[in-house]
């Protein structure tokens, strides 16, 4: 058996321990502003989400609530009218193309009416409706002896009325109901993409569409591509005829045969 002075010491408690170094204050800053960045592109993800729900769903929801509620005010109001035995083609004495001159109905483009007023800035066509132009080419309306009725919505967010306004195709019936006509007009000619500054397109004889003649046209326009406003998306009609408004208001039968 060894004796004691055989037996191994205990270490040596003095010897310093591994050290572990410290990351420099550069390093230090470094990592704080990564770990912030990332906190903030979250972030800005999180509002990038929330602002397009709200542009492109909740905006939708609120304008067609406004739309149905002055469109129930407008019918309201031409079923409470003295009945008028003058001209149809006349708008009504009582016309404010404040509250809506009519509704637009396009069976390959949407089932639903779509309430008209007067002007396309962002205060009426953020309502969910379609506006007929007044600047920078003043529309005629349906019921003048000749011109173009232009008309334009939004075709995202806000109702976004026009949205599918690519289904449209020549041929297709276009009708605008007033309080007492029905105006039938018919497909002529689409420009699928032209300049926002294009104002031709609104002319009194639209010459892009292929008119060569004063007559009786309608201008439909949106945004395009979908969810821009870069260019703009063009329908163009002809009158074909016009219809007296019955008691019922027995649509015509482009748009019966359409519900069927």
């Amino acid at each position: 058996m060894p004796s004691s002075t055989e037996q191994d010491t205990p270490a040596d408690k003095s010897a310093p321990a591994p050290s572990r170094r410290r990351p420099s204050p550069a390093r230090r800053r470094i990592a704080t502003a990564v770990s912030v960045f990332g906190e903030l592109l979250i972030t800005g993800g999180i509002v990038l989400g929330l602002f397009v729900v709200y542009s492109l769903w909740w905006t939708n929801v609120v304008a067609n609530q406004e739309a149905k509620r002055d469109s129930h005010t407008v019918r309201e109001h031409w079923e409470a009218a003295p009945d008028d035995d003058g001209d149809d083609t006349t708008p009504p004495p009582s016309y404010d193309p404040e509250d809506g001159i009519g509704f637009l109905h396009v069976p390959t483009m949407t089932g639903a009416d779509i309430l008209v007023k007067q002007g396309t800035g962002l205060d009426v066509l953020n309502g969910g409706v379609a506006g007929y132009y007044e600047d920078p080419v003043e529309s005629a309306m349906p019921w003048d002896e000749e011109g173009n009725f232009s008309l334009a919505a939004h075709r995202d967010g806000h109702g976004a009325k026009f949205h599918d306004i690519h289904q449209i195709g020549e041929g297709d019936p276009i009708i605008f109901e007033t309080e007492n006509t029905w105006y039938i007009y018919q497909v002529s000619a689409i420009l699928p993409e032209t300049s926002k500054y294009n104002t031709g397109v609104l002319a009194p004889v639209p010459e892009e569409s292929g008119a060569t003649e004063a007559g009786h046209y309608i201008t439909l326009t949106t945004c395009t591509p979908v969810y821009t406003s870069r260019h703009r998306y063009v329908v163009w009609g002809e009158l074909v005829r016009t219809e007296d408004v019955d008691e019922q208001r027995t649509p015509p039968e482009e748009l019966r045969a359409a519900a069927d």
